[in-house]
């Protein structure tokens, strides 16, 4: 099940992970002004999408810009401006029709998935799907994916390929997560690769496609598509265990969102493991699938509260933070083949700031 990240306001990022000037570690003048670029180019993104979400119907235009206009990180177009400072026209037109193409994409899959989870919110408004009804949501993704196949199309063959090889895997990934893992599939690898499918491989083609539409090196193609769906995975296993976050003031959300809609995220699949031979574990995850999984997501229930603690403080959530860690480590290890300065540093920082996102 998809996780729902409710926000409070719509807002547009600023690429917090380039260090201001000054700051410790920071690389002073370039960094300064590789923040003013993508703080240009974003606000040029989102020119080009309010452009590109126009349809000739008006109740199309109103349901397909209900998302977009809600806000959301823009991770992906910042990450396909950031890689495209790698190529030789960094301010290429086609940079900017890839980065909202591919936020285009991601909008288009969240109506559908929050249809399939039978969510309430999405960036903190009521989801497409109650908003209106299901066959409107899905209709809206689709319209959504079929602009940012138009886009894409503008780029040529390969660019179609690559996003025709992304939308697969997208679906793939929720297929396999619909239908759970095998009998003879292990639940921790299923539910990693439901991620690197579902998330990581829209980041891993973001970064991609900057390259590309730059005029890049070919040679950071690949390193990035690797760098991208490693970020991916550790992004969503460290959102596992902001779930847990008691400060529903940072994180938007009350502790166990994820737990009191059923998902069963990793802390839960390596409290499984654990359960098989510990009956303390066991006991936990009988009581987290009994008395959490399913409940309101704004239940004041005290003992629905110590259960989800009792799962932060579970070794299994150490676990997990050391898993996105990992997972993290890996992305940074991709990027080997780049060469060393401002813009990697910055790829780096993201990664890093990926999973420090749960301190």
């Amino acid at each position: 099940m998809t996780r729902v990240k409710p926000q409070s306001a719509p807002r547009r990022p600023s690429p917090g992970f380039v260090s201001p000037p000054g700051e410790p570690g920071g690389l002073g003048p370039g960094e300064e002004r590789l923040r003013e670029v993508l703080d240009a180019g974003l606000e040029r993104v989102e020119s080009q999408l309010a452009a590109d979400v126009k349809f000739a119907d008006d109740f199309a235009d109103v349901t397909t810009t209900y998302l977009l206009n809600a806000g959301g990180k823009r991770m992906r177009p910042m990450l396909t401006l950031l890689a495209a400072q790698f190529g030789e026209q960094p301010d290429h037109d086609d940079v900017f029709t890839a980065a909202s193409a591919v936020e285009l994409t991601h909008l288009a899959s969240l109506y559908h998935d929050d249809v399939m989870d039978e969510a309430d919110l999405r960036r903190g408004v009521t989801a497409a799907h109650l908003n209106w009804t299901n066959s409107v949501a899905i209709l809206a993704g689709d319209l959504l994916f079929a602009r940012s196949s138009r886009l894409f199309a503008r780029l040529g063959q390969r660019a179609i390929e690559l996003q025709s090889s992304t939308f697969e895997r997208l679906v793939l990934g929720q297929l396999r997560e619909t239908i759970g893992p095998r009998d003879d599939h292990d639940p921790v690898d299923h539910y990693i690769q439901v991620l690197a499918d579902k998330t990581g491989a829209l980041i891993a083609s973001a970064a991609q496609f900057g390259v590309l539409a730059s005029r890049g090196p070919e040679a950071y193609v690949d390193a990035l598509e690797a760098y991208g769906e490693r970020v991916g995975v550790a992004f969503q296993i460290a959102d596992d265990v902001i779930d847990l976050s008691p400060y529903a003031e940072d994180t938007g959300k009350r502790a166990g969102t994820d737990l009191r809609a059923g998902v069963e995220t990793l802390p839960v699949l390596l409290l499984a493991k654990r359960a098989e031979t510990d009956a303390a574990s066991a006991d936990l995850l009988d009581r987290i699938r009994t008395r959490v999984a399913g409940t309101e997501p704004a239940s004041d229930d005290p003992e629905i509260a110590a259960i989800v603690e009792e799962l932060r403080e579970h070794p299994v959530t150490a676990q997990t933070r050391d898993e996105a860690q990992r997972w993290a480590a890996l992305a940074l290890d991709a990027l080997a083949p780049v060469k060393a300065g401002v813009v990697k540093h910055a790829l780096e920082r993201f990664a890093e700031d990926v999973v420090a996102r749960d301190r």
